[in-house]
C-alpha cells in the first residue's frame, strides 16, 4: 500500500472519530431545545458534555490539517468550492464555543436563554451541513480540467446531499439521546431514551434511504458489508435502548456513525472528489496528494503523537464517567 493510500485511511479515521464524539457533542446541543423543559434541566445537558466538547472537536482541526498536508489539491479544491457552507459551520463552532464559556457569565435570564438558543443553533447547523458536505463528496462536483470547482452554491443543494444532511442531523441526535440516557439519572434519563426511540425509527428510515441510494449509485462489495453493519448496528441500539442497556445502545450507535464513514470513503475511493463533468478530471489520491517524502515524515509525526493525545482524551472521558441530575446542579451564587 502506498502512503498516499495510508493518509486516505488516516483521514478517514480522523473523520470517523470527529463525528463519533461530535455527533453526540452535537445532539445533546439540539437536545436542549428539544428534551429540557427547564433550565436546570439544560444545565445538566451541558454538563454533561462541558468536559469534552472542546476535545472533540480537536479532531476537526486534525482532520483538516491532515488534509491539507497529504492532500493540498483536495483541501484547496474542497474548501475554495464549499466555501460558503465551511465559512457557516466555522461560524457555528465559534459561537457554539463562545456560547458554552459565555452563558453562566451573568445572572439575567435573558441572558442565558440567548446563550443556550445559540448553543441550539450551533449544533443543529452544522450537524446537517457536514451531511450536505459529505454528500457532495462522494456523488462529485463540478470540477474542470484544471482540478477547480466550476459549480455554484446551488449545485450543492441537491437532493442526494441534502439527505445525506437529514441523515447526519438524526443520527447525531439519536447519539446525543442515547449519550444523555447513560450520563443522566431521574426523569430526564427516562425521557431521553424515550426520546432516542423516536429519533431513531426516523434516523432508521431516512439512513437506510441514503446509504441504499449509496450503493445503488456507486457501491461495491466492501460498501454494500458496510451498509449492513451500519443498519444492523442502528437497530441493535434501538433494541438495547428499549432494554435500558445505554452503554450498549450508545456503542451500537457510534458503530453506526463509524459503519456509515466508512461507507462513504469506500464508495469514494480511488478518489477525493469526483469530477461529474469528466471522470478524468476527478481529484484522486494519486493526483492530489503530497510528495512521498512529506507523507513519509507526517507517518512519523503521526505515530508519534497519537498515541499520546488518544490516551489523554481517554483519560478525560474516565474522569468525567459518572451520571448526573438536576439534583446536582447549585442555586446560582448571583
Amino acid at each position: 500500500m502506498e502512503l498516499h493510500d495510508v493518509w486516505f485511511v488516516l483521514i478517514a479515521v480522523l473523520w470517523t472519530g470527529y463525528f463519533f464524539l461530535e455527533g453526540f457533542d452535537f445532539g445533546v446541543g439540539v437536545l436542549t431545545r428539544l428534551l429540557a423543559r427547564n433550565r436546570p434541566e439544560r444545565r445538566v445537558l451541558i454538563n454533561t458534555i462541558g468536559p469534552v466538547w472542546d476535545g472533540n472537536e480537536v479532531w476537526l482541526l486534525t482532520a483538516g490539517g491532515a488534509t491539507f498536508a497529504a492532500f493540498p489539491e483536495w483541501y484547496a479544491t474542497l474548501f475554495s468550492g464549499f466555501y460558503l457552507p465551511l465559512l457557516v459551520i466555522l461560524v457555528c463552532l465559534i459561537v457554539r464555543g463562545v456560547a458554552f464559556e459565555y452563558r453562566a457569565k451573568r445572572p439575567e435570564e435573558n441572558w442565558q436563554r440567548n446563550w443556550e438558543t445559540a448553543i441550539f443553533w450551533s449544533s443543529l447547523i452544522p450537524a446537517f451541513l457536514w451531511g450536505v458536505a459529505f454528500g457532495n463528496i462522494v456523488r462529485g462536483v463540478k470540477i474542470d480540467r484544471n482540478l477547480e470547482y466550476v459549480g455554484n452554491l446551488w449545485d450543492l443543494l441537491n437532493p442526494y446531499a441534502l439527505l445525506g444532511g437529514l441523515v447526519t442531523l438524526t443520527l447525531f441526535t439519536f447519539h446525543g439521546a442515547v449519550f444523555t440516557a447513560l450520563k443522566t439519572v431521574g426523569e430526564i434519563r427516562e425521557r431521553a431514551r424515550t426520546l432516542a426511540f423516536k429519533v431513531g425509527l426516523a434516523t432508521a428510515v431516512l439512513a437506510l434511504l441514503f446509504l441504499g441510494w449509496t450503493q445503488l449509485d456507486s457501491g461495491d462489495a466492501k460498501s454494500l458489508v458496510a451498509l449492513v453493519v451500519a443498519v444492523a448496528a442502528l437497530i441493535a441500539a434501538l433494541a438495547a435502548n428499549q432494554a435500558g442497556r445505554e452503554g450498549w445502545s450508545f456503542a451500537l450507535s457510534g458503530i453506526t456513525i463509524v459503519a456509515t464513514v466508512a461507507m462513504l470513503f469506500l464508495t469514494l475511493f480511488p478518489n477525493v472528489m469526483p469530477s461529474t463533468l469528466n471522470e478524468e478530471w476527478s481529484l484522486t489520491v494519486t493526483n492530489a496528494s503530497s510528495s512521498p517524502y512529506t507523507l513519509k515524515i507526517m507517518t512519523w509525526c503521526a505515530g508519534i503523537a497519537t498515541p499520546l493525545v488518544l490516551l489523554y482524551q481517554g483519560w478525560t472521558y474516565w474522569v468525567f464517567r459518572k451520571r448526573i441530575g438536576t439534583q446536582h446542579i447549585a442555586e446560582p451564587a448571583h
